[in-house]
């Protein structure tokens, strides 16, 4: 998959202008909505929202991601290991795979459209009241960390992108390197390797990525951008709830 799906369109749209917060909670309720109802009708229900979502974010059709082969593989392995315990298994497992990239397609709509400047101080936001719930130990009063965890959140958003493209660049200077002999193509472990030089990178630039947090002001500032939900937020909410509910009071009907 191309690291562009972890990366904003910059594209004029009614989603684009959304508050991050109000398409996390979006997600949110479309996640729980198919946790309680996962059959067949909240699945197409979900998936046509979704790409409803799409399409009124005019993204273009290079930004959907091809999945390498190996993944298709490993579903059509399980189909395979489900199918001898009968129909109703490979119905379940057929439900929790449309399932999986129903949350991951509503995830990437989230990071398509959103800067990820404006991640974290979302997530600060929508944290607010864990600040209340404290502790105290040893004479110490404890907080719940959301100002921290939300930091960890939109550093690994940041993140991953780079790593991606390191280990895509590691793989590919490891294809163009000479192999000696037949035994040295034996004992050579192609996954160890790359995945220790992805660590070695990722070590050198969470160094850097520190040090340049420090030097502007530590992680305070990552979550201090001012940003709070509008109007537009507020119909958009209300329509997700209209749909949820729509889409849980036909299911129980059916």
């Amino acid at each position: 998959m191309s690291s562009v799906i972890l990366r904003e369109v910059p594209v004029d749209s009614p989603v684009h202008r959304l508050w991050a917060g109000t398409k996390m909670i979006a997600v949110f309720a479309v996640s729980v909505l198919l946790m309680f109802t996962p059959g067949w009708w909240m699945i197409g229900f979900s998936t046509a929202f979704l790409v409803a979502v799409w399409l009124l974010s005019r993204l273009p059709l290079g930004t959907l991601p091809r999945f390498p082969w190996w993944i298709w593989v490993g579903i059509l392995i399980g189909a395979l290991i489900n199918a001898p315990v009968g129909s109703v298994a490979l119905q379940r497992y057929a439900q929790i795979v449309l399932f999986g990239f129903i949350l991951l397609f509503a995830s990437f709509l989230i990071a398509w459209t959103t800067p990820m400047g404006e991640v974290a101080p979302a997530l600060a936001k929508l944290g607010a009241p864990l600040r209340r719930i404290g502790w105290t130990r040893k004479g110490v009063r404890h907080r719940i960390p959301v100002d921290e965890w939300a930091v960890v959140v939109a550093l690994t958003l940041r993140g991953l992108p780079l790593l991606l493209e390191e280990m895509r660049i590691l793989r590919a200077a490891r294809k163009l390197r000479p192999k000696d002999s037949m035994l040295q193509l034996a004992t050579e472990n192609p996954l160890v390797d790359i995945l220790t030089a992805a660590m070695a990178v990722s070590t050198r630039r969470a160094g850097e990525l520190g040090e340049a947090i420090t030097t502007r002001g530590g992680t305070g500032e990552l979550t201090a951008r001012p940003g709070a939900p509008g109007r537009a937020d507020a119909v958009a909410l209300l329509v997700v709830a209209l749909v949820c509910a729509l889409g849980f009071g036909i299911d129980l009907l059916i």
